[in-house]
């Protein structure tokens, strides 16, 4: 009798072995395991686009080819898609980045996407990564590099654009903490050629400030690339006056970010870096006169206490015949450490009155106290006739106000 096929256990074919199902799953999981096939970028043009309710995405990436067409299949869940700084989009060239996958469920050979970039955008993603390695390999970012921020800075190089609220920012803050003089290098800061603007603000303030702030406010990826540029990162480590690098909001971080010798969150924290609160100064200052004082007190406390102990000891009867020469040494012993405790005192004191000098001296207010003026003139402070001309509307500060003038005559030195 003949069985159906169906009912017939084959288990060769002469020449031949036959594979089960998972055995060729198996085999192809194997193959994709390749080192070539994961963690690769893959670039291509969206098609298939489609979310399903739980937010993971579904599409593929074709490429049109001397008139043939190539096409795979990819899936992206949705913590990747909640991450995405875009909307993917049928036609949109893009950049995925993951691993080939065998899904044998479906039978289905696809692309595990873990990230996604437009194509352009992902191509400067790519070479910021490519300069990073390079400039780490040459110590740019190294700790041993970086320099500690001058305590108390006279005066501030910032490099920004001259319009905008950043510069405003860093003025009103180090205005309102400790008023120094600023010194701006200006630059644009977005751009083709931005980066080659900020590398020539850096050198041209270079050595003529204590500090510098290099900032810009926040932006897209695209609006921040040239503080990647390694033209701002030499410039930056090739720098001799310590530098402040406050690019974008706190999650940006740039190239130049890690090539300063310190980075702030915002353009407002790094001006809160280079000054101290001078508030905050007079607290510390009185503390420490308050402590001095405790100090001492304290220790001329212990001090009479001892002597007090010498003296009852000395009306001890084994000693009544050397009292009179014991109460010499005790009385010549007390006068030197009084005298000790007092030269201390006195030079402890004068230690905080040079410091509170040196702090009120950096205040520009000082002058106003002793009678002084500033002289302003368009907002700046004039320091030559050279800056004045007949008919120049000034503006006068005092100490209890300010006054506006207008100059009648420039007599310069030279002409007496």
């Amino acid at each position: 009798m003949t069985m159906p096929l169906s009912e017939l256990e084959i288990t060769d074919i002469p020449g031949q072995r036959i594979y089960s199902v998972a055995e060729v799953s198996s085999i192809l999981r194997e193959v994709l395991e390749d080192p070539r096939l994961q963690d690769i970028w893959i670039r291509g043009e969206v098609t298939n686009l489609k979310f399903d309710q739980r937010g993971h995405c579904w599409f593929s990436l074709i490429e049109q080819k001397e008139g043939r067409s190539s096409m795979l299949n990819c899936v992206m869940w949705r913590n990747v898609v909640a991450a995405l700084p875009f909307t993917p989009a049928k036609g949109l060239d893009v950049l995925a980045f993951g691993y080939l996958d065998y899904y044998s469920p479906h039978g289905m050979t696809r692309v595990t996407v873990r990230d996604l970039r437009r194509a352009g955008e992902g191509e400067k993603h790519l070479l910021v990564e490519r300069w990073k390695k390079e400039l780490t390999a040459e110590g740019l970012f190294a700790a041993e590099r970086k320099r500690p921020l001058p305590v108390f800075p006279v005066r501030i190089g910032v490099i920004t654009s001259p319009t905008g609220a950043v510069i405003e920012d860093i003025k009103n803050v180090i205005g309102r903490r400790f008023p120094v003089e600023i010194l701006l290098s200006p630059t644009t800061v977005q751009g083709d050629l931005a980066h080659l603007s900020i590398a020539q603000a850096i050198r041209q303030v270079d050595g003529k400030v204590d500090v510098l702030i290099i900032a810009r406010g926040g932006g897209s990826f695209e609006d921040l690339f040239p503080f990647n540029h390694p033209e701002v990162v030499r410039a930056v480590s090739r720098c001799t006056t310590p530098i402040v690098s406050a690019i974008g909001h706190e999650v940006d971080v740039t190239l130049c970010d890690l090539a300063a010798d310190v980075r702030a969150p915002t353009p407002s924290a790094a001006a809160e870096l280079v000054v101290r609160d001078r508030v905050s100064l007079q607290n510390d200052l009185k503390e420490c006169r308050n402590q001095i004082c405790y100090t001492l007190e304290g220790r001329l406390e212990r001090m009479r206490s001892i002597l007090e102990d010498g003296r009852l000891h000395l009306h001890h009867r084994r000693l009544q015949k050397r009292v009179g020469e014991r109460r010499q040494e005790l009385g010549d012993f007390a006068e030197r450490l009084i005298q000790a405790i007092k030269t201390r005192y006195e030079r402890e004191r004068l230690t905080l009155a040079n410091f509170a000098a040196t702090v009120g001296a950096q205040n520009p207010e000082m002058p106003l106290r002793r009678g002084y003026s500033i002289v302003l003139r368009e907002g700046k402070v004039v320091h030559s006739t050279r800056q004045l001309a007949r008919g120049d509307r000034l503006t006068v500060k005092l100490q209890d106000g300010r006054g506006e003038v207008r100059v009648e005559e420039v007599i310069h030195d030279e002409d007496l």
